[in-house]
């Protein structure tokens, strides 16, 4: 049996029709002429990835690297930290002021879901963004790191530790702008 439009032939061993062949054969004739399929797709008909879809991939990957890498060095911590596994939780958890004892907290299910949402919201607040950035960043990261790194976005100090923050806030003050104290 021929079918129409797709010229394949789909035969079973006892000569029915398949619905799982016709399925692949069309899905495969389908996605062979469309910008998807010319970018996943090899000529054969598994799910291998075609060389410029991993070149796609490895550019978007680098760019949200230097995106999240000028997000640490606004924090004034080093910006390669960002590529290490595990540094980077431990230099995140820095710029937003909380207890490097929390890395072990990533390490647990489903708790690690919840200090990661955390900690994401201490870092938005350290850049003086609401909960709204706070959402963006754990729904579309890949999006929202960039405008963090690479916007107008400033360190305002670590938000999760509330002396620290202060502190922070009066270092980059002059003499004349501090309040007289007695007067």
């Amino acid at each position: 049996m021929v079918l129409s439009g797709t010229g394949y032939r789909v035969d079973t061993p006892d000569g029915g029709l398949n619905a799982a062949n016709w399925a692949k054969k069309y899905y495969s004739a389908f996605h062979s002429q469309t910008l998807f399929g010319i970018l996943v797709f090899t000529k054969t008909n598994t799910m291998e990835f075609s060389s410029g879809f991993i070149i796609i991939c490895l550019l978007f990957a680098i760019f949200v690297i230097a995106a999240m890498w000028r997000v640490f060095e606004k924090a004034g911590q080093p910006g390669w930290a960002c590529i290490i596994p595990f540094y980077n939780l431990y230099i995140m958890l820095k710029i937003g002021g909380k207890p490097a004892w929390w890395l072990i907290l990533f390490l647990i299910p489903v708790v690690n879901l919840v200090f990661y949402i955390w900690t994401y919201n201490m870092i938005s607040k350290s850049f003086g963004k609401d909960e709204g950035f706070t959402a963006g960043l754990v729904l579309l990261g890949v999006v929202f790191w960039p405008i963090l790194g690479f916007g107008s976005a400033k360190y305002l100090g670590p938000f999760g530790d509330p002396a620290a923050f202060q502190a922070y806030q009066g270092k980059d003050k002059f003499e004349f702008e501090e309040p007289k104290s007695g007067s």
